[in-house]
């Protein structure tokens, strides 16, 4: 019998992931052995942990907070992409190193266009400055959006996300304070929330949606919230109640899982099996 296709994800915490059941099952359906578990792993206790299931010869794994960033020193080598946003979120086993890598900019992009979202040209503002917004800075600009505005409550962060990224993307990109939403509202044709201000877990969620300009945003923007849990967060709440498309941040995390999949295995997984697993 062949030896199944060993997996994981790295977190703290990360009881709550849905990673195992997503791949898992696209694996049953292909017919392809594979186990994917969950490490719950403290900051301090990572590079101990990373180098033993290294050394067990690991063939790959996924990283979510807080380790995106503190894996890039444990392994062989980091891919240019993940290097740009500054994260890896995908680990791969390749004739004995170690691969650092990022699905989440290619699998945000996907998930965009699953919803028909225009990228190409796209005026867009992102809320936040940590790595999920650096992430949707690189894809959004890959897919050809013409300006990409940057805001943060601290704009010193929105401003060193823009210094760092600039030789990195083809586009025009600025930053500014989230307090002055408001100019930039207007003239978006994307309005992506990257922050952790919206998770069902945090008690100030309301409020952080209900001091955004929502109404300031053009007939026809999109909104995307790269949170998944809740799925209809505060923010899209408000944007659907003015009639606007609303993307959640289910399909994100779908695609990135599915391009993971395949850079594990070799085989493209089917979307429907991955996507009916994580609804369950």
């Amino acid at each position: 019998m062949t030896n199944p296709i060993r997996l994981g994800i790295f977190g703290w915490p990360v009881a709550h992931s849905k990673s195992p059941q997503m791949h898992e099952s696209a694996a049953q359906a292909l017919g392809i052995a594979l186990r994917y578990e969950r490490f719950e792993v403290a900051p301090e206790g990572l590079a101990e942990a990373v180098r033993a299931k290294h050394a067990a010869g690991i063939d790959g794994y996924n990283l979510t907070v807080p380790h995106k960033v503190a894996i890039m020193s444990l392994v062989d080598e980091v891919a240019p992409a993940a290097r740009a946003i500054g994260a890896v979120n995908t680990v791969v086993r390749r004739g004995g190193r170690y691969l650092g890598d990022n699905t989440d900019a290619p699998g945000f992009v996907r998930s965009l266009e699953d919803a028909g979202v225009q990228l190409s040209g796209a005026s867009v503002v992102v809320l936040g400055a940590g790595g999920a917004a650096r992430a949707a800075v690189v894809g959004l600009a890959d897919a050809g959006a013409a300006e990409i505005r940057v805001l943060s409550r601290r704009p010193e962060q929105s401003k060193a996300l823009c210094r760092s990224l600039a030789d990195a993307v083809g586009c025009n990109l600025e930053a500014a304070p989230l307090g002055e939403a408001g100019r930039y509202f207007g003239g978006a044709s994307l309005l992506v929330q990257a922050t952790s201000a919206t998770l069902e877990s945090n008690p100030d969620a309301q409020a952080f949606a209900d001091s955004l300009p929502i109404e300031a945003l053009p007939e026809g923007a999109a909104v995307v919230d790269m949170v998944y849990k809740p799925l209809e967060t505060t923010l899209l709440a408000r944007a659907n109640a003015r009639g606007l498309p609303t993307i959640d941040g289910l399909g994100m995390l779908l695609h990135q899982g599915a391009i993971a999949f395949e850079m594990w295995t070799g085989f493209a997984p089917p979307l429907d099996v991955m996507r009916s697993a994580l609804s369950d």
